[in-house]
């Protein structure tokens, strides 16, 4: 319905964008954000994680693959070193500001709308993928989150589950978490010629740990397409004796797949996931 829209009224989506966008900034007064930024990390190791800067995507020019990499450059330098103080919230687009030509982005890869397209700025949502995965280790709260409407590329290499990434659109979808804690967080990113980095350290030892798995992971073919669905735990555990705290289910994700499915993976896929259901939990706590 959303691409009938556009095609049949492009002013009237600018128009709106434009409008969703005003309102934002003016909201954005109420917020304390996280602006601070500095070199040295706190003393106390939290997450580290990294993920491939150049994968395949389907058909798609590796040109865009070079030009993202440009573009995650650009987004680092204006977010790393991030201190979240308590009561802050760090704000994807906040620190970034807009990705535009005059400022140095190239036409990457974008997901919209159920289509993959190229547009100035693409690529960014790796960056916001690595924060909100290595939040999701930590005791932050994530107060915005937007997840992608449809899976376009079949796993290449692919590290974290399916749907545990996060979407981001200048300025309106953003992603956003809070600082509840009377603790201090320093996240810090980085490029390498083969991967984007990122860690996150602590002012004081934290008394939990936490690990996400993946439950539940299906593909489904259906008269109307194909489909994928999975669930992403948390279990918080304490660290002095390495006891379960709780579990949590964190997402739940069912989204179209654009690609073709082999028929044995759809049966692996089920199968798997009734293997995985019958099996108990395990309190163990490891780094992804």
């Amino acid at each position: 319905m959303m691409r009938t829209f556009i095609r049949k009224w492009p002013a009237a989506y600018r128009l709106r964008v434009a409008q969703l966008r005003v309102q934002r900034g003016f909201r954005n007064q109420f917020v304390r954000f996280a602006l601070v930024r500095r070199e040295e990390a706190f003393p106390y190791p939290v997450k580290k994680h990294q993920s491939l800067l150049r994968r395949k995507l389907g058909a798609s020019d590796p040109v865009l693959q070079d030009n993202k990499v440009v573009n995650l450059g650009i987004a680092v330098s204006k977010v790393n070193g991030v201190i979240i103080e308590p009561g802050e919230t760090f704000s994807f687009w906040r620190l970034i500001g807009k990705p535009t030509g005059k400022a140095g982005y190239l036409d990457g890869l974008l997901l919209s709308h159920g289509e993959v397209k190229s547009g100035v700025g693409g690529g960014l949502c790796q960056l916001a993928n690595l924060f909100y995965w290595m939040t999701l280790h930590t005791p932050l709260t994530v107060v915005e989150r937007h997840h992608h409407s449809f899976d376009p590329f079949p796993d290449d290499r692919r590290v974290l589950p399916f749907g545990s990434g996060a979407s981001v659109f200048y300025n309106y979808i953003d992603l956003r978490f809070h600082n509840p804690t009377p603790h201090r967080f320093h996240f810090r990113v980085w490029l390498t010629d083969q991967h984007l980095k990122g860690e996150v350290t602590c002012d004081s030892d934290l008394p939990a740990a936490y690990h996400l798995e993946e439950r539940n992971h299906r593909f489904h073919r259906k008269p109307e397409g194909n489909f994928r669905e999975n669930e992403i735990w948390r279990k918080v555990i304490d660290k002095r004796i390495g006891a379960l705290i709780r579990e949590e289910l964190l997402i739940r994700n069912y989204a179209e797949v654009k690609y073709a499915l082999p028929d044995e993976q759809v049966e692996q896929s089920e199968q798997e996931a009734a293997v995985k259901e019958l099996q108990p939990m395990d309190a163990a706590c490891g780094e992804e």
